[in-house]
């Protein structure tokens, strides 16, 4: 072995001890809490190793995952399978087409203009006609044929919520009525008799 041999040898023998001793004192000084040692002096023309900063240790422990627990079930989501199965139709089945109750007719002034049959209190019957023409606040009326003196002296009449009220010459009231579109009922105002005009 050459001269140059055995000094390259010996330099790459002190950069490696150096090295380790320079790691030592790191490891030493951030584990133990000591302060930093002091770099490790080397000859001219060898590299030497500064020591680093003292942090936080590594977390030694193992970390072990477990997986997570699935969700509670809501008893009211579990079904059972023959319960699914029992409820898939084997016909084709046609909804009932429900029929929509009918609303009561609105009924308005206008529905009850016109010529009516009144059944009078003692078995006959006359004619009285209600107009559209107003008549202060009322409607003018007028009835013909009637035995009755109430009914014949019918002079106007008016609409409130769904009653029919017949007024005389004077402004009383001659009858009060109940009324439909088709029919009316009610009694006179003064005798209490029962009276009822159709159409």
């Amino acid at each position: 072995m050459t001269s140059q041999k055995a000094t390259r040898l010996v330099l790459r023998t002190t950069v490696i001890a150096a090295s380790v001793l320079a790691l030592a004192a790191c490891q030493s000084s951030r584990f133990a809490g000591g302060s930093p040692q002091p770099a490790v002096a080397a000859s001219p023309g060898i590299i030497t190793t500064t020591p680093l900063e003292p942090g936080l240790a590594a977390p030694t422990g193992v970390v072990e995952a477990e997986p997570l627990a699935p969700p509670p079930l809501d008893s009211t989501q579990i079904v059972a399978t023959d319960q699914i199965v029992s409820d898939v139709p084997t016909s084709p089945q046609v909804a009932a087409i429900q029929t929509p109750t009918q609303a009561a007719p609105r009924v308005s002034r206008t529905t009850f203009v016109g010529t009516w049959r009144a059944s009078e209190p003692g078995g006959g019957s006359c004619r009285v006609t209600l107009s559209s023409t107003p008549s202060l606040d009322l409607y003018r009326a007028s009835s013909a044929g009637c035995q009755n003196e109430d009914l014949g002296r019918v002079s106007a009449w008016d609409l409130r919520g769904d009653q029919i009220y017949l007024y005389r010459q004077g402004g009383a009231v001659a009858a009060r009525l109940s009324a439909s579109p088709g029919s009316m009922s009610g009694a006179l105002s003064r005798s209490g008799a029962p009276v009822a005009l159709a159409r």
